[in-house]
């Protein structure tokens, strides 16, 4: 069964914490490389989505969703993060691109980063930078997407399980 997917920017509601705590918990339980070991307390889940949300409401990053419109359940999101320098207000990172293993494969990443895309363009962006993890789903989509492929760093973080991860550094100038 194929379900739509609305992509919109998250709300401070605890049930957008709630069901993006979930994304997270699922990600880091199927061995994702993004800054937490397992295994995860949900409180810390929450505590990071919170932190996140009032960052957003700060104007500090814009923070989206990817909402199953037949659930009308959060199974992604991703960040756009405008660099804090003053001598680089044309740039942004891609933070926290996740999708729920129980969404994946239906065009959820593709869409989110998009719409980040599409987001960073309207804050006046032209150059995007991520990592992520090295020979992962994630970096295949970024070079499928047209993302420029920098390099590899090995050992630069570990996997939720504890053993080494390489990062893959990617760039895309926005037109």
């Amino acid at each position: 069964m194929t379900h739509s997917i609305r992509i919109h920017r998250a709300d401070n509601e605890p049930k957008a914490i709630e069901e993006l705590a979930d994304v997270l918990l699922d990600c880091v339980a199927g061995g994702a490389s993004v800054n937490f070991m397992h295994a995860m307390p949900r409180e810390k889940a929450m505590a990071f989505w919170q932190n996140a949300l009032t960052s957003s409401g700060r104007g500090e990053r814009v923070l989206l969703v990817a909402e199953d419109t037949a659930t009308g359940t959060i199974v992604g999101t991703v960040q756009v993060v405008p660099a804090p320098q003053d001598n680089q207000p044309h740039r942004a990172d891609i933070a926290k691109m996740l999708v729920h293993r129980s969404a994946r494969r239906r065009g959820v990443g593709a869409a989110l980063m998009q719409a980040a895309e599409a987001t960073a363009r309207e804050l006046g962006k032209t150059l995007l930078v991520l990592d992520t993890a090295a020979g992962g789903d994630a970096e295949r989509l970024y070079a499928r997407l047209g993302w420029q492929r920098l390099g590899t760093i090995p050992g630069y973080a570990l996997f939720p399980d504890g053993s080494l991860c390489g990062a893959t550094f990617f760039y895309r100038v926005l037109e």
